[in-house]
């Protein structure tokens, strides 16, 4: 499959970043990479974690960036989407995301499906992220931190992602912010346990602590 989703274990475990240099990865392998947002709040315009992915990758926005097409749903209020959405008296279409992921799966090679908060995030109130990994099944990439708590956080979406039967393609390890050197290291050999524990036959790719986006480079060779 072409399209893989990017998910996150909570809001700031580093998705946009993760997405970002994944798409860098690949568009330096010669492979026709986009990246798409799920949904976008707290800002106006196009899409920031869209921004934040172009300028990883080195290059301009493309015209499916700026005709909506990467990310539909942008809304100005940073909450939960179905808040967000709420606020501007507006509803997440789900049918005008799924048309976008199909216009870029057309018309690219491989599309990396960025989500928004973490994996149980409200997008309707009746219907969650996690409904629609389960309807979709493509194939996720979680993506994991150094943060105090990120463990638990981290244990619960693989379980979650178990009992729903949604296909864990890799699990990413973030290491900002790299507070503890001791938790830096605990963490992926935790992971790696409850991975095998679980049944989980996918690799971890570590992701180091980066100050220049130009020259980050990320070999993520066991995913793709």
């Amino acid at each position: 499959m072409s399209i893989y989703f990017v998910a996150g274990i909570d809001t700031d475990a580093g998705k946009s970043f993760a997405t970002g240099l994944m798409a860098k990865y690949l568009h330096s392998k010669g492979v026709d990479v986009v990246t798409q947002k799920f949904a976008q709040t707290g800002c106006k315009g196009i899409s920031e974690d869209i921004q934040t992915h172009r300028n990883l990758m080195g290059i301009d926005l493309m015209d499916v960036d700026r005709d909506g097409t990467t990310c539909p749903f942008v809304f100005d209020y940073p909450a939960s989407p179905h808040l967000a959405a709420e606020m501007q008296n507006k509803t997440i279409d789900l049918e005008k995301i799924e048309h976008s992921t199909k216009t870029l799966n057309d018309k690219f090679e491989l599309v990396l499906l960025e989500g928004v908060g973490g994996l149980n995030v409200p997008i309707t109130l009746d219907y969650s992220l996690l409904d629609y990994l389960e309807e979709k099944r493509y194939p996720t990439i979680l993506v994991s931190s150094s943060k105090l708590g990120s463990i638990n956080h981290t244990l619960l979406s693989l379980e979650i992602l178990q009992k729903r039967n949604i296909p864990l393609h890799g699990l990413i390890y973030n290491h900002f912010p790299a507070d503890s050197e001791f938790i830096l290291k605990d963490s992926v050999k935790v992971f790696e346990h409850y991975l095998n524990k679980m049944n989980f036959d996918c690799p971890i790719v570590e992701i180091p602590v980066i100050e220049n986006f130009e020259s980050a480079r990320v070999d993520f060779s066991k995913f793709f």
